[in-house]
């Protein structure tokens, strides 16, 4: 029988390649659900194309415009309320979670609750509310199969071997301005900052990768999603892109994964786990490769780095804060509020300023610290 997929987050990068994953295993797989923020043009087409059963989108003013769309005949929900109803469903067999930001946490955890197959691509979820998210996975017997191409390669490497492994190495092709001088970095403009080397992504991420606060987020989401310490995570810079994870096992042999830079490799892997599909994806041709180089990152020149180890190591709340306080302060870089090299400074303080008081923690202490810290890094940016 074929898998009967939701996606949520439909219109961005990873729904979109994840479509066209669908499109080549249409065998296998079939859309029962999509949803979107605010792209109702793109979300109405795909509605055309695909017919799911139903489609959600941020508020009640899209959800109605969305209704009058060409092509349209799916039922109409809105806000995490219609999220929360598309993963519930019994007709939705796996949820593809490329929501970015905390807003999925609550469907992600109604989806675990349900038992479904998770692909999850939303960093933030497992960054704030991990501990809680994963003991609630092992409670149900779920699991999550990562989407980042970082994270799917580690999955891939470890397996079943998880109380072997020794270290983790997380790889990053260090962004835009790997090579370019900090003194420099507020002359840039903005589209200079968004034009990744390596990947295609969304303003919000190539940002991310920018300040390399991405490869901060991804240790905190490899120590809960691979339940291992801070300290056995080391961040790899890998221009190449070709390496996309590494690990390192208690007898010293290290696995690698290696692909192209390509996400719908990892989205195909998180779909069909536990098998391997066919596809007509390029691979790597090793005789083409001329070189593969690895260099330490400097946190001089990307503080945000360790902000990030510092909050993986307080834990508690420090990653929710850190999480929403990037999300403020790339906006208001992105608005043009804030200089480039204020987005550190800005997380910096939001985290010195937290209450660090983190024992018993509940969903409502992680939601609530998120939107403290999404308040207070806006009054840190508007001064």
């Amino acid at each position: 029988m074929k898998k009967r997929v939701a996606i949520l987050g439909s219109t961005g990068s990873i729904g979109a390649n994840t479509l066209k994953v669908i499109d080549s295993l249409r065998d296998r797989f079939e859309v029962a659900a999509l949803s979107a923020d605010s792209n109702i043009k793109l979300l109405s087409e795909q509605a055309a194309i695909y017919r799911p059963k139903v489609i959600s989108v941020r508020d009640e003013d899209l959800a109605a415009k969305i209704k009058n769309c060409r092509g349209v005949k799916a039922r109409v929900l809105c806000g995490t309320d219609g999220l929360r109803e598309i993963v519930s469903r019994s007709d939705v067999d796996l949820v593809v979670f490329a929501i970015s930001g905390n807003s999925c946490i609550m469907p992600l955890m109604d989806a675990i609750d349900k038992k479904k197959r998770i692909a999850l691509a939303n960093k933030e979820s497992i960054v704030s509310a991990g501990p809680i998210l994963m003991k609630l996975a092992a409670k149900r017997a779920v699991r999550i199969v990562p989407i980042d191409s970082e994270h799917s390669a580690i999955f891939q490497c470890i397996g079943d071997r998880r109380g072997e492994v020794e270290r983790i190495y997380l790889t990053g092709s260090g962004g835009p301005l790997l090579d370019v001088k900090s003194a420099k970095f507020n002359s840039l403009g903005c589209d200079f900052v968004l034009n990744h080397p390596r990947w295609s992504m969304g303003k919000k991420i190539s940002v991310d990768s920018a300040t390399m606060m991405n490869k901060g987020l991804e240790i905190i989401e490899a120590k809960y999603l691979f339940n291992i310490s801070e300290k056995h995570i080391e961040v790899v810079v890998h221009p190449e892109a070709i390496i996309h994870s590494m690990v390192e096992f208690t007898d010293g042999a290290v696995l690698a994964q290696l692909a192209l830079p390509d996400m719908r490799i990892p989205i195909q892997y998180a779909l069909s786990y536990p098998d391997r599909l066919k596809n007509d994806l390029a691979k790597v041709n090793f005789f083409n490769v001329a070189k593969l180089t690895f260099r330490k990152p400097d946190d001089k020149k990307f503080p945000c780095l360790s902000l990030a180890r510092k909050a993986a190591s307080e834990g508690g709340t420090a990653p929710a804060v850190l999480c929403a306080a990037d999300e403020i302060a790339v906006a208001r870089y992105l608005d043009g509020k804030i200089r480039f090299t204020d987005i550190p400074k800005v997380i910096e303080k939001v985290l010195s300023l937290r209450d660090s008081r983190c024992a018993n923690l509940t969903i409502d202490d992680i939601l609530a610290a998120d939107r403290w810290a999404r308040e207070e890094a806006e009054s840190i940016c508007s001064r």
